[in-house]
């Protein structure tokens, strides 16, 4: 079981060096990142931008562009349109979001000529290096479906049961987050939750286990579940937390960092390639390890296959 990022990065070793292309990859921090990842030998890097600000950028902060390609394109969804199809067409290996926003960034990747879509529903998951907790955390959805409905809950936890195996959890253990841990008709998350684990219980899902509502804290808090009396192996050990919608998922990956001082890393999963979706304003070391989770991803997906289970309706 994988429980920092620096275990990945271990871990790449095993795995072919990949190639990145990244859309709009003109700002500081994800020049910095793509740099470290040559240097450290994670990743290969294609630069899609205005190639004036990024050689102007990289000489004021004296980072060197050795053996880092770019192609000159300054508009930022044009660049987007032009950086997918390099992963499309099988130039490079991963697709990475800079200096655009998501919204231009995930339609070039849904676009239907050159983008990296599947008949699979695509979902966001922030990886939280919880290291007081002593094991990565996966938060979905925080970026891409906004307010998803119980099918689509049902097929993101089955995307993101898949992308946990992949960091060697055998049976990962997912929290259907709300408010309240118990059922309130009144909250509409809680029913959908309640839903969620039944299925579970019916053997709908694939390889994980599955259990709502739980409220955060004792979804991953033993000590909490333990004072609530709430029985069962997700509560106070979850892996996975699914939130009821981009808010909540946004708010939670993003406190994590800025207020307690945390590492993420922001993927796309259930795309054609592994895709690399960091906020714009992430340091360089979360954009970094959003690269090296992707190229592990990459590799490992190649090297064992994992398949991502259906949901049975």
């Amino acid at each position: 079981m994988i429980t920092n990022f620096d275990q990945v990065v271990v871990k790449l070793k095993e795995y072919p060096v990949k190639r990145i292309a990244v859309a709009a990859g003109s700002d500081l921090m994800t020049l910095q990142a793509v740099a470290q990842a040559r240097d450290e030998s994670i990743a290969r890097s294609l630069l899609v931008g205005d190639e004036r600000l990024i050689r102007s950028t990289a000489a004021q902060q004296d980072i060197n562009l050795h053996e880092i390609d770019i192609i000159d394109i300054a508009d930022p969804v044009l660049a987007a349109r032009r950086a997918v199809a390099e992963v499309s067409d099988g130039r490079a290996d991963i697709y990475m979001k800079g200096y655009i926003h998501s919204d231009d960034f995930l339609r070039s990747v849904l676009d239907k000529e050159h983008g990296l879509r599947t008949s699979n529903i695509l979902n966001h998951v922030f990886l939280l290096e919880a290291t007081h907790l002593g094991r990565l955390l996966f938060v979905t959805d925080g970026a891409m479906n906004i307010k998803p409905d119980l099918e689509s809950k049902a097929r993101i936890i089955s995307n993101t049961i898949a992308l946990a195996q992949l960091f060697e959890i055998e049976e990962p253990k997912v929290a259907v987050l709300s408010a309240v841990e118990v059922v309130n008709p009144k909250i509409e998350s809680t029913l959908e939750a309640a839903a969620l684990a039944k299925m579970s219980d019916r053997r709908q899902f694939h390889g994980g286990l599955v259990d709502g509502p739980l409220a955060l804290d004792n979804a991953i808090n033993p000590q909490a579940a333990s004072y609530k009396k709430i029985p069962g192996q997700v509560a106070g050990h979850a892996d996975i937390l699914v939130v009821p919608d981009i808010v909540t998922g946004n708010s939670l990956a993003k406190s994590f960092v800025h207020v307690s001082g945390g590492t993420t890393a922001g993927l796309v999963f259930g795309a054609q390639a592994p895709v690399v979706l960091p906020s714009r304003s992430d340091t360089m070391r979360s954009k970094l390890m959003g690269i090296a989770c992707a190229v592990y991803v990459a590799g490992a997906n190649a090297a064992k296959r994992v398949k991502i289970g259906k949901v049975h309706f």
